[in-house]
């Protein structure tokens, strides 16, 4: 983990060997997935079947009907809740109950308004219908992937929330199906991978078509989000994890050291980067770092990490090293300074901010409430976390009086003539002219505002 000094010859070169980790899938990513999106498509269960055989050692019957026996039993589900140790579901209960809470708040509620001469204009907020959750299966399990994803559909009032993880030879991980059970998931799915996806995204005999595809999954299971994205939405293509800290050369090495790890674990392309205006905090960090990581699990997957997009950056003060995180515009951002509230209002880019050597990283992951599911690869200059208005749809809401109609016919058929569309023009023209039939026209009735979605 090299420590450079922003006055650095070529240290903006460095920084972007760091920074720019490339997102376009490895040679034949792409061609792989196309294929199984488009088996899945037009195959049905019975590529699933085929899929789900091939890549999880898992055999999935397929019946005369071309149904396969993909979904989870409730039996299933229930049996895994009930296995799970009384102290972890209060664990899965409490992040449950924050994530909703926090949640609650984003909601939008449909609004209108009556201009000067009547006419009625507004949006009205409605849910999706159908919301489709990818949770990683595998040798990790992720039942905060489950309660981030399905919590903001359950509080926007989506109508179905389906669920694939991948299937294993011993059963899918009961932390998971339990967390399903905690956050209103309808229908859990044994399936996984990119034939996951397009299941999801065009349905099979088993697994309906939802309207939007959340949660992360590898380099397949991005790629073909991204290729069917039009046929549904999605919530984003993520990149690898990462982390960015702030320090005015205050706090516990140990405890910076720590949140860097905790990032580089991930996978060995996550990044973590410190910006310290200490050169002398910044060698206390390196040494934690180096002593932290040999007690690792994953220390071999943290290591690379480290050591390939890892970086300690000694800044002139605190104002460079915002403007340096800025330009990054990191997924996960703490200010380990003495007063992060007073540098907030300079944070521009970042998915998430974390205030104060009392807030880990972690604490994002789990049960603070807001979503851990955040922009990644410096597309939080123009993304946001994952979040109730996701699963919500906005639908202008336009209601001209004949005043209004009068008021501002002209203009709109002459706006359409200046574009060269006649008709449009048109059909403003013949209703300034009036009826052109000699019955009486009967009066709208008048239309109150759009009444507010339920809660």
């Amino acid at each position: 983990m090299q420590i450079k000094k922003t006055s650095s010859k070529g240290f903006g070169a460095w920084l972007r060997t760091i920074t720019d980790r490339s997102d376009s899938a490895p040679e034949g990513v792409e061609e792989t997935v196309k294929e199984i999106v488009e088996s899945v498509r037009t195959g049905g269960d019975k590529a699933l079947s085929e899929y789900t055989k091939r890549f999880d050692s898992v055999n999935v019957r397929v019946g005369k009907s071309g149904k396969g026996s993909f979904e989870v039993s409730r039996r299933e589900i229930n049996a895994a809740y009930n296995s799970i140790p009384k102290r972890d579901l209060e664990v899965l209960d409490t992040a449950a109950e924050r994530i909703e809470s926090f949640h609650m708040r984003l909601l939008e509620d449909s609004w209108s308004y009556t201009d000067p001469d009547g006419s009625l204009l507004g949006v009205m907020v409605t849910p999706i219908e159908r919301a489709g959750i990818y949770v990683p299966g595998g040798k990790a399990a992720y039942p905060s992937t489950v309660l981030m994803n399905a919590i903001p559909a359950g509080v926007a009032g989506v109508d179905e929330i389906h669920m694939t993880t991948p299937p294993s030879p011993d059963g899918i991980n009961p932390y998971v199906l339990a967390a399903a059970k905690l956050s209103g998931v309808d229908t859990v799915f044994r399936v996984g991978g990119a034939q996951a996806i397009a299941a999801l995204a065009y349905g099979t005999e088993s697994v309906p078509a939802v309207d939007k595809i959340t949660g992360p999954g590898n380099i397949y299971v991005a790629t073909a989000k991204r290729l069917v994205f039009g046929a549904v939405d999605i919530d984003m293509v993520a990149g690898p994890s990462e982390i960015l800290i702030v320090n005015d050369g205050t706090g516990e090495p140990a405890w910076m050291a720590a949140d860097l790890l905790s990032q580089a674990e991930h996978d060995e392309l996550a990044s973590s980067v410190l910006i310290t205006t200490s050169l002398k905090t910044a060698r206390a960090v390196k040494l934690e770092v180096e002593v932290q990581l040999k007690k690792l699990k994953k220390r071999k997957i943290a290591a690379e990490s480290i050591e390939r997009y890892g970086a300690i950056i000694v800044a002139a003060d605190i104002k460079e090293a915002v403007e340096i995180s800025n330009e990054i515009a990191p997924e996960h951002l703490e200010l380990f300074v003495q007063r992060p509230e007073e540098l907030l209002p300079a944070i521009r880019n970042a998915g998430a901010v974390f205030l104060g050597a009392n807030t880990p990283e972690a604490f994002g992951d789990y049960l603070a409430g807001p979503n851990h599911t955040l922009p990644t690869g410096g597309t939080a200059r123009f993304s946001s976390p994952l979040g109730v208005q996701d699963f919500l749809k906005r639908t202008s809401i336009i209601g001209f009086s004949e005043a209004g109609l009068k008021r501002f016919g002209a203009k709109a058929a002459r706006f359409a003539a200046i574009e060269g569309l006649g008709a449009h023009a048109n059909s403003v023209k013949v209703r300034l002219a009036g009826p052109t039939t000699s019955k009486k026209t009967v009066p709208a009735k008048k239309t109150g505002p759009v009444k507010k979605r339920k809660k």
